[in-house]
């Protein structure tokens, strides 16, 4: 049998491509070079016909090309060549109102153009079972395959330092204040026990524009955002309950907002902790013994994909996370009548939102627990989402998919 050839066209160079394009077709091609052929292609030669029919199958995200009008005209052109076409999705096609894109989204009817893709496309892959039922909605043909980590990647591999304080930290991009505000108040409640724990914010990020509209003329101007203007001085605030956290020495060098990580062993309290690139943002988690995991209860959210879970327990941490949708898949509570049982993480409920300071009390008293609720963690994670059996997975689909 000839090799079966793939085309991959990724959305983007950051997470979502490496994630969901890039890293699970690179292993394919490495795990079964017999089998398959796979060229990925950032631009693709979307009007040369000759181009298309060089590949069986074509892999693409969210949409080909950069033009979503023309894109349901090309995987209709594609199905009809006998190219089987496979479109994957990782997020909900309308983020909620809160969401910093939304009326971007609604304003250029993405939403729409991207369900649009859904029905016409021949094959759907997605993270989880919860959005696979939302999109068999749309298109019947949709199968799981779920983020995955390649367990030998670097950033996957770095060590944590042992301390003498429990170390709580979270890890994400500027499109979550709504879900980090859940912690609003937690802080405080621990403020007593401010010498017993550390906590990491992790991606800190002052990069941006703001654009400025003259009242009076319409006009639109774009200015570098400044630093306490960003998303990411609203997080801190949170997790430094306004800066109360923190003594007044250290608040003066936060608000500076020199670029760069900044933790001192004079200020254990709090960390900031400065982005880093895609291929090795996940070594941010050696800072921390459990990740922190909130996230509000709406569709958007619900059927997110699970990742946090996932690399909270190839790194062996324990994790407090929402009672919400992805991470209700591999995560069970443990802890019962104010005693730890058989589960694998705490979950919090949105409407018992005092429970994140109480969980969190918990752990920094019983510190061996945390340990035991990440080696628990790791053992549900460390098959089902490693990128070797998922890209097993993957190659048997494909197959069937030629037949």
């Amino acid at each position: 049998m000839s090799k079966i050839k793939v085309l991959v066209l990724p959305s983007d160079k950051t997470g979502v491509g490496k994630f969901r394009s890039v890293d699970p077709h690179v292993m394919l091609q490495n795990l079964y070079p017999d089998d398959f052929h796979v060229d990925i292609d950032y631009e693709p030669k979307i009007n040369d016909v000759n181009y298309w029919k060089q590949y069986q199958i074509v892999h693409f995200h969210r949409s080909i090309g950069h033009d979503y009008d023309m894109a349901v005209q090309v995987i209709q052109t594609l199905n009809n060549l006998g190219i089987v076409t496979i479109m994957d999705l990782d997020d909900y096609w309308l983020p909620t109102k809160e969401h910093p894109i939304h009326h971007l989204i609604l304003q250029n009817k993405i939403n729409q153009k991207i369900m649009a893709n859904l029905k016409v496309a021949g094959y759907v892959t997605t993270t989880t079972p919860l959005f696979a039922k939302e999109i068999e909605k749309l298109n019947k043909n949709v199968f799981v395959l779920p983020n995955a980590i390649n367990p030998n990647e670097p950033q996957f591999k770095s060590e944590t330092q042992p301390s003498d304080r429990l170390r709580f930290g979270w890890l994400g991009g500027s499109s979550h204040l709504h879900d980090l505000k859940l912690l609003d108040g937690t802080f405080n409640r621990l403020n007593s026990l401010k010498d017993k724990f550390s906590v990491y914010l992790c991606g800190f990020d002052t990069r941006g524009t703001v654009t400025e509209v003259n009242k009076q003329t319409g006009e639109q101007k774009q200015r570098p955002i400044k630093p306490e203007e960003t998303v990411w001085a609203r997080y801190e605030e949170i997790f430094t309950d306004k800066y109360r956290l923190v003594t007044n020495e250290q608040k003066e060098e936060l608000i500076k907002f020199k670029e760069g990580d900044l933790v001192n062993p004079n200020f254990p309290t709090y960390n900031r902790i400065w982005t880093k690139p895609v291929t090795s943002y996940a070594s941010n988690y050696r800072w921390f013994d459990v990740s922190l995991a909130p996230i509000k209860n709406h569709i958007f959210n619900r059927v997110k994909s699970q990742l946090k879970v996932i690399e909270a327990g190839f790194y062996k941490k324990a994790i407090i996370a929402s009672n919400v949708g992805p991470y209700t898949i591999d995560l069970k509570h443990s802890l019962k009548n104010g005693e730890f049982t058989d589960g694998n993480a705490l979950l919090v409920d949105e409407v018992r939102s005092g429970d994140w300071a109480k969980y969190m009390k918990k752990l920094i008293d019983n510190p061996n627990w945390a340990q035991d609720l990440g080696e628990r963690l790791y053992e549900t994670v460390k098959d089902r989402y490693d990128l070797n059996i998922v890209t097993k997975e993957r190659a048997e689909l494909y197959k069937t998919l030629i037949k």
